[in-house]
């Protein structure tokens, strides 16, 4: 089987780095699209993982998303009328799903928040199977007609399967000289172009910032910016701002606590078991809900509820197999082919 995979922002690339091996180690041809967004393309290219580069992102307007989009849609269009594909996948990619469907291929869509109602709408109704944590119930994709048997849960986080084969990377620490004296911090800004996000307020970030950086002589901070604005922000407030990409899980491994405005990274810091705080000013999705109440994650309005200690070294939660993500992903195809299937055999039989 040929299987095209879609990686359009950076946390897809972890998302994507242990399935990809696993197919391929189950005989099938997997093929790599990017888009230069983030770190995307730096941690391909850190992780070996061959990719056809394409695209780069539209910006936090309208307009800028929407020219993206269709240069982007078009540069794949190109690319499957002159290739054969059994299968696509991606993870909330707004150009594959139109793609796939208009070039007769099965197509995979996975999402772990479920109020993108732009994406969804669209992905939703393109995709021939969707993948979504079962912490979001099924009744509130019913709306972008996402239903059985099109959508599939799956139990857990989808950190706690890729991290499984890929444990964080232990040289981060050293790699960017940081002082396990101090408390390590580690600092996402909030997803500022995103549709679902533009608009909320950012001022509990901005204090978060500023604490930080009066705690400075007992506290390093190391930000992961998304945006050239937010590194160029960052860089004048006494924070390390890596200048190429960096292993994730390995700087949450190596921290003390994670505070970030997005799900994903503080997703990893809790199936790592690092503290991890949620300034995130949009609408609180299902996964995240579940975690607060929980308590495995915290939901952070005041800075001064961060506490900044250093925290006791244990071994990582349990993991999840990630086979199980695979065989649902390559299951898609077979689903596709058994309806086509029936379909001749009606027509046949008439």
């Amino acid at each position: 089987m040929r299987v095209w995979v879609d990686c359009t922002n950076s946390p897809h690339v972890l998302i994507f780095r242990p399935l990809i091996r696993r197919m391929e180690e189950r005989g099938h041809e997997v093929v790599v699209t990017s888009r230069d967004f983030a770190q995307t393309v730096g941690l391909l290219d850190r992780y070996g993982i061959p990719h056809r580069e394409m695209g780069a992102h539209g910006g936090g307007g309208l307009r800028g998303k929407a020219q993206a989009m269709g240069s982007r849609s078009a540069q794949l269009a190109r690319m499957v009328r002159a290739e054969h594909f059994d299968l696509a996948v991606a993870h909330g990619s707004t150009d594959q799903p139109l793609v796939a469907r208009l070039a007769g291929i099965p197509q995979v869509t996975m999402f772990d928040y479920e109020f993108a109602a732009a994406m969804h709408h669209s992905n939703g109704r393109l995709a021939t199977r969707v993948l979504v944590p079962d912490a979001i119930p099924e009744r509130a994709l019913a709306r972008y007609g996402i239903r059985s048997p099109k959508l599939i849960r799956y139990p857990g986080l989808k950190e706690e399967y890729y991290l499984a084969d890929d444990p964080p990377d232990p040289g981060v620490a050293g790699e960017l000289g940081l002082d396990e004296q101090k408390v390590i911090v580690v600092l996402r800004p909030p997803p500022e172009v995103t549709l679902y996000h533009r608009g909320a307020s950012t001022d509990v970030f901005a204090r978060v910032v500023d604490h930080l950086e009066s705690q400075a002589d007992r506290v390093q901070v190391v930000a992961l910016p998304r945006i050239d604005e937010q590194r160029d922000a960052l860089r004048g407030r006494g924070v390390i701002v890596p200048e190429h990409a960096v292993d994730g899980p390995g700087l949450i491994a190596a921290s003390d606590l994670v505070i970030s405005a997005g799900g994903t990274m503080n997703r990893e810091a809790v199936a790592l078991g690092v503290p991890a705080y949620s300034p995130f000013a949009g609408r609180l999705g299902a996964v995240d809900a579940r975690l607060i109440e929980e308590g495995r994650l915290h939901r952070l309005e005041d800075p001064q509820a961060v506490a900044l200690v250093k925290r006791e070294r244990a071994s990582a939660p349990p993991m999840r197999d990630p086979d199980l993500l695979v065989d649902l992903i390559l299951g898609a195809a077979a689903t596709r082919r058994a309806g086509i299937l029936r379909r001749s055999n009606t027509v046949d039989g008439r």
